[in-house]
């Protein structure tokens, strides 16, 4: 299949892929953080899914004969965390994604992956040695649902915690481990390292960010903000010119909420919802949904 991080970084506009067109030069952003979709027919965003591997299936199963030439395809994030499922949904997002890039036309870049919640704090649990007070940063990343993606990779919080207790060097031979683990299953390192902090489209349809975004910022200017949540509700005009900007991740868990720039897709997967999928036209309009069923058959 390729090197799913070095296939993106050539399609998303940092250089190597294709030029930049005249009118998305003053949005344009480095192509390791942020990912370009270009000439859009359609655009498909995936809620947070949190590991939910049935409800991932049953979602591809019917989006794989909804999908068109030329509809792009991205995951809002929180790939990871809270259930048992994880390293199965991870490879259920490798299968999918090598059938439709093997379609006539399409490209590697038709499909993107983006980092929530879970995934940053993935990305610090395993530099957890460098941590201030790792012990207390480990018990805060439990609250928030790290748990289920160190037991998916052979381990458990309590071993985590203990070697946090023991110091630096066994706390690294634990977060080794783990790095290990990942790398030890096809395709997860590379999909985890190929994350992206947003993805837009190059017409300025839709921008698409995993739970928040500070409408005062640029975007390049945003931090945190864009995996924890926040300024959704103060987005009173298009945002950089984009029509809709669209999240896949809410506390609230609400389903699909709308506003005039705005859009939310999470029908709470992972707290016993569905696992959602809206399609936006170039309006920025949602003109299909569809939601794969956590209790649907292997």
């Amino acid at each position: 299949m390729g090197d799913l991080h070095s296939e993106q970084a050539s399609a998303t506009g940092d250089g190597r892929g294709a030029a930049a067109r005249p009118d998305e030069a003053h949005i344009m952003l480095p192509g390791d953080r942020f990912a370009v979709l270009r000439r859009p027919r359609r655009l498909w965003a995936v809620a947070a899914l949190h590991g939910e591997a049935r409800a991932l299936r049953d979602l591809h199963r019917q989006l794989e004969p909804a999908l068109r030439p030329g509809d792009r395809l991205v995951y809002l994030g929180n790939l990871l965390g809270w259930t048992d499922g994880i390293t199965a949904a991870l490879d259920e997002l490798l299968a999918f994604r090598a059938r439709l890039i093997a379609r006539p036309g399409a490209g590697a870049c038709d499909v993107v992956y983006l980092r929530g919640a879970q995934e940053e704090m993935w990305q610090k649990l395993l530099q957890l040695q460098f941590a201030a007070n790792p012990a207390d940063v480990l018990r805060w990343m439990l609250d928030q649902g790290v748990g289920a993606t160190i037991r998916a990779y052979g381990s458990e919080p309590e071993a985590g915690l203990k070697a946090a207790s023991a110091g630096a060097v066994q706390l690294a031979r634990w977060t080794n481990g783990l790095r290990a683990a990942v790398q030890a299953m096809p395709g997860h390192a590379a999909l985890l390292g190929a994350v992206k902090r947003a993805a837009y489209a190059d017409d300025r349809s839709a921008l698409f960010v995993h739970a928040g975004l500070d409408p005062r910022e640029s975007l390049a200017q945003q931090g945190d903000i864009l995996w924890w949540g926040g300024g959704f509700s103060s987005i009173a005009e298009p945002y950089q010119g984009f029509k809709v900007v669209v999240r896949g991740y809410d506390r609230a868990h609400a389903g699909v909420q709308t506003a005039e720039f705005s859009a939310t897709v999470d029908g709470g997967c992972g707290f016993g919802g569905p696992l959602l999928a809206a399609c936006f036209d170039l309006d920025g309009r949602i003109i299909d949904l569809l939601e794969g069923n956590p209790r649907a058959a292997a």
